[in-house]
């Protein structure tokens, strides 16, 4: 039931990105004077349309998205009488490049306004909070054994800790993070040491003896030091630590979200410049889970997110709602590719007709803009847009036979 919840959250939620990104088209002309006869979501066969002044708004039978029609987009369409000053091509360039690009700003807003909500309303995990999860009954000679295994000893943190004990400090020394936790204890090998405690708003100190065991050295950021033999440490029995909230204020938040969108932005980099090569990999077992993936694959695994376990629920929703700014923050720079017929193709060649119209005016040329022939373009025009229905069926049907999949 949740894993269908969280596909239908995200589905819906692409949806209306959607949406809002052709209304940004449509608010703008609309603004600037220009003439939208036509306002659909969907597209294919109308399934229900009503006229509202100029403008037919209506729903399509395949939600894939959706179009504004706006009169005069090119020197080559017909207009009907009374259009002609109303018509996109007539409006100065700026104004035509806002209404082009509006689109992509919608996408860039959402994602900044999804990643604020969540940083603001529900906080950031903090994976190395030194918070207690799991208690274990015991402490295993070998970590992969069970507590019935030869050579397990009663866990000196059993009966003294408790899941959700905040470490404070070990010895009167401050532990910040649950690494720090880690290395101290392990330090203290069959020796007493004091843990302060906060449990339920109280400070309290409970004190206990590390039992030695043989263990893979770590890192002082509680990574295990790779090739290197063991030696003996200190365990008490915690099996691993908590991931907690941390929350921020308004001001605060502003910053994180920053960070988020940093991340977002270097992986919406990394698969445009380094993952597109995945595609040969896509019906493989060895298939790039950081790779090219298509909406029912961005669906599919949002349905696991929130179908997982052993995570608040508030942490699924805020990871659904991270997924969406993700995409969204992606779709607006994929929008923005000088490629017809996305909306980067249409800045483009605006630009060009504007910086080779000046080249043309400092050189003594008066005439009326000469703007380029979008005749001629559209052989290349109908090659990307065959590529890109090529690559959406290529990625829905390795999203069905061969799915990403958070955990296998």
């Amino acid at each position: 039931m949740l894993a269908t919840l969280g596909v239908l959250a995200l589905a819906v939620g692409l949806l209306v990105s959607v949406m809002l990104h052709e209304g940004g088209h449509f608010l703008t002309a609309r603004h600037y004077g220009m003439k939208a006869t036509q306002f659909f979501v969907g597209f294919g066969p109308t399934l229900w349309s009503r006229h509202k002044g100029e403008t037919e708004y209506g729903v399509k039978a395949i939600p894939a998205g959706g179009f504004v029609k706006i009169v005069g987009m090119t020197a080559l369409e017909e207009l009907e009488p009374g259009d002609e000053e109303r018509a996109f091509y007539k409006h100065p360039a700026p104004r035509r490049a806002v209404v082009l690009s509006a689109g992509s700003f919608v996408h860039f807003c959402l994602a900044i306004l999804l990643v604020y909500g969540v940083v603001l309303f529900n906080g950031l995990p903090d994976e190395n909070a030194p918070v207690v999860g799991d208690v274990s009954k015991c402490v295993p000679a070998d970590p992969e054994d069970a507590c019935d295994a030869a050579g397990a000893r009663p866990a000196p943190a059993a009966g003294v800790l408790r899941p959700g004990d905040r470490v404070l400090a070990v010895d009167g020394v401050r532990t910040p993070t649950w690494p720090a936790v880690v290395v101290k204890v392990r330090a203290a090998a069959d020796r007493a040491v004091t843990l302060t405690v906060q449990r339920g708003g109280r400070k309290t100190d409970v004190t206990l003896t590390p039992v030695a065991v043989q263990r893979t050295p770590v890192n002082a950021d509680g990574t295990a030091v790779t090739g290197a033999a063991k030696e003996t440490v200190g365990a008490i029995g915690v099996v691993q630590s908590q991931t907690v909230m941390h929350h921020y204020g308004p001001v605060a938040a502003g910053g994180h979200t920053a960070d988020v969108l940093g991340q977002m932005l270097q992986g919406t980099y990394n698969t445009l410049a380094h993952k597109l090569g995945s595609v040969t990999k896509l019906f493989s077992k060895d298939r790039d889970k950081g790779g090219l993936i298509g909406v029912v694959g961005a669906s599919r695994v949002s349905g696991e997110i929130l179908a997982a376990q052993g995570e608040p629920l508030s942490l699924r929703i805020a990871n659904i709602l991270f997924l969406l700014a993700g995409l969204n923050l992606f779709v607006g720079i994929f929008n923005l590719l000088p490629l017809l017929p996305l909306d980067g193709g249409h800045i483009a060649i605006l630009g060009y007709e504007q910086a080779r119209d000046r080249l043309r005016r400092i050189r003594g040329y008066r005439g009326p803009l000469q703007r380029v022939d979008i005749a001629k373009l559209m052989p290349v025009t109908y090659a990307v847009v065959l590529l890109f229905a090529g690559l959406t069926l290529v990625l829905l049907g390795a999203d069905i036979v061969n799915p990403i999949r958070l955990t296998q």
